[in-house]
């Protein structure tokens, strides 16, 4: 890896393809490099989500899931490797079971709104489904494991539910909640009387 990384410039992918890990070459376009890319995106969103106060729990974690991203991303650029364990989506499983249980029931939508690191975490949301989408689409041509798959589904449910825990997080003392829709027919619903 190392003499691989001491020329970043190699101008192999002027053609429009790139090298896979198995050394193989595939176009900028395929669904494998779509894939590799939305993951790398994701991971880079959850960096600069990294730079905002949180709990040191909840750091800790997402940096933790930074290195599980750049697992999967390195599985998804050899064909037939593993490197994403079972393991990292019950470490998942664990992780939304812990904070979900400290967050009140929601009981309407919420919007991706709120502090900026809570915002963030939507957009890490957001982008961790569409990757989804991406290794889905793959699946339909090549044959992967389910852990990828599962792996960013569990990861998309943890961004939306530590949005909620961010929200809540205010470093001058404050305390925090989520930003709901104002819905035009729930709140005609609730004001007008049932009809018998």
């Amino acid at each position: 890896m190392g003499n691989r990384l001491t020329q970043i410039a190699t101008r192999t992918g002027d053609n429009g393809s790139t090298g896979l890990g198995d050394n193989t070459r595939v176009s900028k376009n395929s669904l494998r490099v779509h894939a590799m890319g939305d993951v790398d995106e994701l991971n880079s969103h959850i960096g600069l989500l990294l730079c905002e106060p949180m709990p040191e729990g909840v750091r800790g974690l997402l940096i933790e899931i930074q290195h599980q991203l750049f697992n999967l991303g390195g599985e998804l650029s050899i064909p037939g490797f593993e490197l994403l364990k079972p393991e990292a989506v019950l470490a998942l499983d664990e992780a939304l079971a812990e904070h979900n249980e400290a967050l009140p029931k929601l009981q309407e939508f919420i919007l991706p709104a709120g502090t900026r690191a809570a915002s963030l975490a939507h957009v890490c949301r957001t982008v961790a489904r569409r990757a989804e989408r991406a290794v889905v689409a793959l699946e339909s041509q090549d044959t992967l494991k389910d852990t990828p798959r599962q792996y960013l589904n569990r990861l998309s449910d943890l961004m939306f539910v530590l949005a909620r825990v961010l929200n809540r997080h205010r470093t001058d003392g404050s305390t925090g909640d989520d930003v709901y829709w104002h819905s035009t027919r729930l709140a005609r619903d609730q004001a007008e009387p049932p009809t018998s």
